[in-house]
């Protein structure tokens, strides 16, 4: 007869070989975004799609279910320490929820999805929403599958509430938007304070043209001083470049992309930015921990907060400009001569609308994602159709941002979210500046000097505070009880507002 260490331990075996392929097909993504030559879609569709279905086997292998059962039902089952609870806690949900999906359905929607990004990035350069539309349909309809059989296992109340699960754990739809109208209310006032402020910032400086072999060595300056090494022989992290900004990878090899553009350098220096704080969470996750279900992030919101975090609270703050603006002129030359502190970092910190959401401000950020979280849930609940998107799209953007949205490409096709089908992933980029104002109360009470030591260029302080306090903890905690934990509150919207409103005023004077 095993014993419970014994069974635990064949357990933990399963969930390492899970995990590796995971990581395996995220490397695959990572290439298929950026290596990949354009004719080799069909093929990368099959690879991802027969991954998908081994890791589908994998984590329904029924070994599991006999060795999840022979855990809970021993009797030294409660002696177990929190670590190994929360470990068998996690199995068990994933199998559970996978046993759920036919290996038909997962198999079909791994090869959809890299056929829907495929589609979308020649219908986004030719802005034709005609040529992705119908396999957006597709798509979605696996989504709503899955999404259905889902539902019942989580124990949602609604199907869009099983696909958020996955990447927010026990947030809801309802809760959601109760969050986000309380946010919603207290950014228009802040937008609205900002626009009639007779302080306006000169932007036409950020347009200035700097060439992209000088923003490859700006973001290498960002990574360096924010501690992702991309450099040394035992870097653990890359930059490459894409259509759409992202992150990937586990532990020893963290990648991160950006985009480059001669008339916009910002767009680079904070995707790079943000980008880094998603890469520093993954590769400060506990090492014991590695290959372990409790070896992962807490939630995509936590992780969001980690990269608005270095984005925004770090990245455009007036202390970091002050040590930085030096080493940004140095790089460019005489480009940047004439700009003084004070006006760049009020032309980095500009607040108006805008139609694209990874370019704009961090006070109207979140609209942007309202409206999205609106949208999925519309669509979820077949209040409209994919045909209605575009008209849908544009007419929130006109009454939410006051902005006319001119072709589809900087509409309701400007993101990859949906056409890789992760449905219920946007609401998580909001909760995580909510969540980044919570934690930057508590850590000012632990490091009330953290301002004054950005600006003479030390952030290893910051990292090791986010390490002690929301790395290290890894999947240990559903996200509101790692919030929590850290903050000694539930989610609570008003230190984020407390925060726009402090740094705003100051800016523009009201």
């Amino acid at each position: 007869m095993d014993t419970l260490d014994a069974s635990y331990n064949k357990l933990m075996e399963k969930a390492k070989a899970v995990t590796i392929l995971q990581s395996t097909a995220a490397i695959m993504n990572w290439d298929m975004e950026t290596k990949m030559p354009p004719k080799g879609i069909t093929l990368r569709s099959e690879q991802l799609a027969m991954l998908s279905g081994i890791g589908h086997r994998m984590a329904t292998d029924r070994q599991i279910g006999d060795l999840l059962d022979k855990i809970s039902d021993h009797s030294d089952y409660e002696a177990l320490d929190a670590i190994r609870r929360r470990n068998v806690y996690l199995i068990r949900k994933r199998y559970e929820e996978q046993t759920r999906l036919p290996e038909k359905l997962v198999t079909e929607t791994a090869k959809q999805r890299a056929i829907t990004i495929e589609t979308w990035k020649k219908a986004k350069a030719s802005q034709d929403f005609a040529r992705f539309k119908p396999e957006l349909v597709r798509l979605l309809d696996l989504r709503k599958q899955a999404a259905e059989l889902l539902m019942e296992v989580k124990e949602t109340p609604t199907p869009y509430d099983a696909l958020i699960d996955i990447y927010e754990p026990n947030i809801t739809s309802e809760m959601i938007a109760a969050i986000f109208n309380r946010l919603k209310t207290g950014l228009i006032a802040i937008i609205e304070k900002c626009q009639t402020s007779k302080t306006q910032p000169d932007t036409s400086l950020l347009q200035r043209r700097v060439p992209i072999a000088v923003q490859r060595s700006i973001s290498k300056s960002l990574a360096a001083f924010i501690g992702y090494d991309v450099a040394s022989e035992s870097a653990g992290g890359r930059i490459d470049e894409t259509e759409h900004p992202f992150t990937t990878g586990y532990y020893d090899d963290v990648r991160i992309t950006t985009h480059y553009y001669e008339d916009r350098l910002t767009s680079s220096i904070f995707s790079v930015l943000h980008e880094g704080g998603h890469a520093l969470y993954e590769q400060n996750l506990n090492p014991d921990w590695m290959y372990l279900p409790i070896g992962s992030e807490c939630s995509l919101g936590v992780h969001e907060s980690q990269s608005r975090f270095v984005e925004n609270i770090i990245g455009r703050s007036r202390d970091f400009w002050s040590y930085f603006l030096p080493t940004l002129k140095e790089a460019t030359g005489t480009i940047f001569s004439d700009v003084d502190l004070d006006s760049f970092v009020l032309a980095i910190n500009q607040v108006t609308p805008s139609k694209i959401r990874v370019e704009a401000d961090e006070v109207t950020y979140c609209l942007h994602v309202i409206i999205r979280f609106e949208i999925e849930d519309a669509l979820m609940r077949d209040k409209i159709t994919v045909t209605d998107l575009p008209d849908v799209w544009n007419q929130k953007y006109q009454d939410y941002l006051g902005v006319e949205v001119e072709n589809n490409s900087e509409g309701v096709m400007q993101d990859t979210h949906w056409a890789g089908g992760a449905i219920g992933y946007f609401p998580t980029y909001a909760l995580g500046n909510i969540y980044s104002g919570q934690l930057l109360v508590a850590m000012q009470r632990e490091l009330p000097d953290w301002r004054r030591r950005i600006a003479v260029g030390e952030f290893h302080h910051i990292q090791e505070w986010l390490v002690e306090n929301i790395h290290c903890h890894g999947n240990l905690y559903d996200p509101t009880d790692l919030i929590t934990k850290v903050t000694g509150e539930g989610i609570n919207v008003q230190p984020y507002l407390s925060y726009l409103t402090d740094k705003y005023a100051a800016f523009y004077g009201f």
